[in-house]
C-alpha cells in the first residue's frame, strides 16, 4: 500500500451508497455533518473519490464553491485501513487542483483533524474572514454548510468543538 498505488477521480451516481456507507462511523461520533442520499446526489460533482491500485474506493472528499474566491473542503473522510497512508493528502491536493481551477483564492474547512489541515498549508482562523456584503448574501443559502461557516445559532451544536481554518491558494 503505498501513495503511488493511489488515484483520485470524479465521484459517480454509483458512488454515492458508498459514500454514505464510509463516512457513516464519522457522523455517527459527530466528527462529520450528516447528509441525506439527496444531498449527495445534489452534489456528486463536488466529490472526488480515492481508489487504490485495484480500483478499490479508499476514500472521499469534496469541494464546495461558497463564494467567487472561497470554496470549502467537505466530507473528507478514508476507510480505516488506509488511515495515516497519504488518501487524505491524495484527495486534498485534489481538490486544491480543482480550487485552483476553478479560480478560487481560498479554502475553508471546519474540522476536529486540526494536525492533518495544518500539514497542509491550513492555519486557524476567527469567524470574521469575509465582508460584511459577501456575509449578507451567504446568509441567503440554504445549504447547512454555509450556515456552519457562518457560525449561525441554528447550527451552533455541529460546529461545537470543530476548528474554522483556513488556506490561501
Amino acid at each position: 500500500m503505498s501513495l503511488e498505488s493511489i488515484s483520485v477521480r470524479r465521484a459517480r451516481t454509483a458512488d454515492v451508497p458508498w459514500i454514505l456507507d464510509v463516512t457513516k462511523p464519522l457522523v455517527d461520533s459527530r466528527v462529520l455533518l450528516g447528509k441525506d442520499a439527496v444531498s449527495i446526489y445534489e452534489a456528486v460533482q463536488e466529490f472526488r473519490i480515492a481508489e487504490d491500485s485495484d480500483g478499490n474506493r479508499i476514500g472521499c472528499g469534496a469541494l464546495h464553491v461558497m463564494w467567487q474566491d472561497l470554496g470549502e473542503v467537505r466530507t473528507l473522510a478514508v476507510t480505516p485501513e488506509w488511515l495515516g497512508k497519504g488518501v487524505g493528502a491524495a484527495i486534498l491536493a485534489r481538490l486544491v487542483d480543482d480550487a485552483t481551477e476553478l479560480g478560487l483564492g481560498r479554502l475553508f474547512c471546519l474540522t476536529f483533524e486540526v494536525d492533518f489541515f495544518t500539514r497542509h498549508g491550513f492555519v486557524e482562523v476567527s469567524d470574521a474572514i469575509i465582508d460584511p456584503e459577501t456575509y449578507a448574501q451567504l446568509v441567503l443559502s440554504h445549504d447547512e454548510g454555509v450556515a456552519e461557516f457562518l457560525d449561525l445559532a441554528r447550527v451552533k451544536p455541529n460546529t461545537l468543538g470543530n476548528t474554522r481554518m483556513l488556506r490561501v491558494l
